[in-house]
């Protein structure tokens, strides 16, 4: 049966998963689910009117969230002055009144005349209120005491334990938090992404990264079009030592135009700098560039200098200069200028030995003397 009383204001209970790519480049994944959001005017009316007509008896039956669970739907009937409670707290906590709503909820919930479904959704709505005022511990307290009760519908039982996960992601309580999201997913059956996903950072999480590789690739193979599978697959991989996979999966994306952040570019061209792929370093960059996603600055300066180092390693000095002049006007420093007029002066090419060394000291070097002396001082 469904539950014949909601409370529509939700605590922001959200996922963010976050992993960071060998360059420093975090892969954002954010999922909501379950009582998320906040009460308004009309939900109040809305869930008036529903708890009055639970009270007669004509409450409509709510679409099942999780329809493939094999749990038995409980008897979940609030009895007469039971229900009169539960109406007081949940427009406490429409209300947003976090202290009545706590208890009232632990006057319910610690009633002995209380049924379970009673307890149960006095301790959600507790959970709520508790996650809404930052209060994780008590939430997750709160959440597994309502599982506890087992007197909810399953709609709200198991997104309850959805939460619960959620929670305990939160508080890095990862092994439970696993225990907790791997019972949700056997017990309803559920084929909800955003689950999957949670499953994923808390295998990251753990450092069983090779789990959480696999799973990811099989989410994105039935989702290839999902920047966030992708880019949490990526970081997965990453973290798995399969760096040619995650290196292809990046390459996709930006095929398909799904590389929108200067970090996700740079994770792609600084995986081909690792691999020794220069030029498709090279190439990325100028297509970030383009299209404005990549911004001019030091930390591209830097990146700069490493592929002139290589270039230069490999006696390639028309490419390191082209580069180190790139560099230069957008560095923190003057260092890209001085090893610039470091090639020039090694080619005999004193006049813009000179000029660079010049940059060089105007924006400020460590090896100063070293600087002056390329631009003619002593």
């Amino acid at each position: 049966m469904n539950s014949p009383l909601s409370f529509r204001r939700t605590a922001a209970v959200a996922l963010v998963l976050a992993f960071a790519l060998p360059v420093a480049a975090p892969a954002w994944a954010q999922q909501d689910y379950g009582n998320v959001g906040s009460q308004s005017m009309r939900a109040k009316r809305d869930a008036a009117r529903k708890a009055q007509k639970a009270e007669k008896g004509e409450e409509a039956a709510a679409p099942a969230l999780y329809p493939q669970a094999d749990r038995q739907e409980p008897e979940a009937q609030p009895s007469r002055n039971g229900l009169k409670k539960l109406q007081k707290l949940q427009e406490a906590y429409g209300k947003q009144d976090d202290a009545a709503t706590l208890a009232l909820a632990k006057e319910i919930a610690e009633d002995a005349a209380s049924n379970p479904y009673e307890k149960g959704f006095a301790y959600q709505v507790a959970g709520n209120a508790a996650s809404g005022l930052g209060d994780e511990a008590a939430a997750a307290d709160y959440f597994g005491k309502a599982l506890a009760t087992n007197g909810l519908a399953n709609n709200d039982h198991f997104t309850v334990m959805y939460n619960l996960a959620v929670i305990q992601y939160g508080m890095e309580q990862y092994p439970q938090a696993l225990a907790t999201i791997d019972r949700f997913l056997a017990e309803t059956k559920s084929d909800k992404l955003e689950a999957q996903n949670l499953r994923g950072g808390i295998l990251i999480a753990m450092e069983k990264f090779g789990e959480a590789a696999d799973l990811y690739g099989k989410l994105l193979a039935a989702h290839p079009d999902d920047k966030t599978l992708r880019m949490n697959a990526v970081a997965a991989y990453q973290q798995a030592e399969q760096p040619e996979k995650a290196v292809a999966l990046l390459a996709d994306a930006q095929a398909k135009g799904q590389l929108s952040t200067p970090n996700e570019y740079r994770a792609l061209y600084v995986s081909y700098i690792n691999a020794d792929r220069d030029k498709d370093a090279a190439a990325v960059i100028e297509d970030g560039l383009a299209k404005g996603v990549i911004k001019p600055g030091p930390e591209l300066a830097r990146d700069y200098m490493v592929l002139a180092q290589k270039a230069y390693y490999v006696d390639d000095t028309a490419t390191a200069i082209q580069l180190y002049q790139k560099a230069a006007p957008i560095a923190a420093d003057g260092e890209a200028a001085l090893n610039l007029a470091k090639v020039y002066a090694e080619l005999g090419k004193n006049a813009e030995a000179k000029a660079a060394a010049q940059q060089a000291l105007e924006k400020g070097v460590k090896d100063t003397a070293g600087a002056k002396k390329l631009a003619g001082g002593k």
